[in-house]
């Protein structure tokens, strides 16, 4: 496997630090959850990345892809837990991250203490020719160790140049047909931890899309609106991805109305556990090498590049 810019990588990884650490601050009570995901995209241009996708923030029982819409007018309540899962990349170089913040539990949250410990355990397994299944049961033990239960249906992933998720899955449990790391790769580890039976599904409306294939002039996707998708550059992409292109919101409905129409829409809507479950996730961006594996997502820019 050809080994990848390390460089750009590396500044990818330093960005998400960045502006995941700051969005930490940002998530109190009564603050909007739009304003935050629109002020952490904004960050990330003007730190030199780009968005490998929309910033999300799930809450409570919503475990992953919960992205404001233009309009989204929720905020975050008193005892939420909430999910920040945000990703950067630089010249196509993806790394992804993510943190919780138990507005409920506080700092002393065992939930998120549980993600935490069971991320931390999985990356002391990591190195090249490093058993995945193996990880996955640092996983699970750990996360059952504090009571909880590990989301079984939701994996990490590899990650590659303009490319989100990929070979090889990292799950929350020991796969035993799970093969090994290899040098070269780059993976995103992400434990997730509930209290509930650990399974979620898709549900409500999707506001994280992407393409399903690469548009064709037989799709006859207008000039104009083809552009404003190819801003994404073939990564996922949201109503606000859409609306920075076009500045107008009957020409970002019309976008995705086009892609639709011509089956180019493939559409991520929010998974959820049962109402009633909290769920905890922690994420960073490992790169594999020939001697060892690099943490690319814990360590933020100096303050003065901020």
């Amino acid at each position: 496997m050809k080994p990848p810019d390390l460089e750009k990588l590396r500044l990818s990884g330093r960005i998400s630090a960045t502006v995941r650490e700051h969005g930490r601050k940002l998530i109190v009570a009564g603050a909007s959850m739009r304003a935050i995901a629109e002020e952490l995209e904004q960050m990330i241009y003007d730190l030199g990345g780009r968005p490998a996708f929309p910033v999300q923030m799930s809450r409570n029982h919503i475990a992953a892809h919960y992205c404001s819409s233009t309009d989204d007018a929720t905020h975050i309540e008193p005892g939420d837990i909430v999910k920040l899962d945000l990703g950067t990349h630089v010249d196509g170089y993806v790394t992804d991250n993510a943190l919780t913040v138990d507005l409920k539990n506080g700092p002393s949250s065992a939930l998120v203490a549980a993600s935490e410990a069971a991320l931390a355990n999985a990356i002391a397994a990591m190195g090249p020719g490093a058993s995945i299944t193996e990880i996955g049961q640092r996983i699970e033990s750990t996360i059952k160790a504090f009571g909880f239960t590990p989301i079984y249906n939701l994996t990490g992933h590899g990650v590659a140049r303009f490319t989100v998720h990929c070979s090889p899955s990292i799950p929350n449990y020991p796969d035993p047909k799970a093969p090994r790391l290899r040098p070269n790769q780059t993976i995103a580890c992400e434990p997730f931890a509930c209290d509930g039976r650990g399974f979620i599904q898709e549900e409500g409306k999707a506001e994280v899309f992407g393409l399903a294939r690469q548009p064709k002039p037989k799709d006859k996707i207008p000039p104009e609106l083809l552009a404003a998708v190819e801003t994404a550059q073939g990564l996922p992409f949201a109503r606000r991805t859409l609306l920075r292109a076009l500045g107008d919101q009957q020409k970002v409905e019309a976008t995705l109305q086009a892609l639709e129409r011509a089956k180019l829409l493939h559409e991520y809507p929010p998974l959820c556990e049962k109402r009633g479950v909290r769920v905890a996730q922690t994420e960073h961006t490992i790169f594999i090498g020939e001697s060892g594996a690099e943490v690319l997502t814990n360590q933020p820019l100096p303050p003065r590049a901020v």
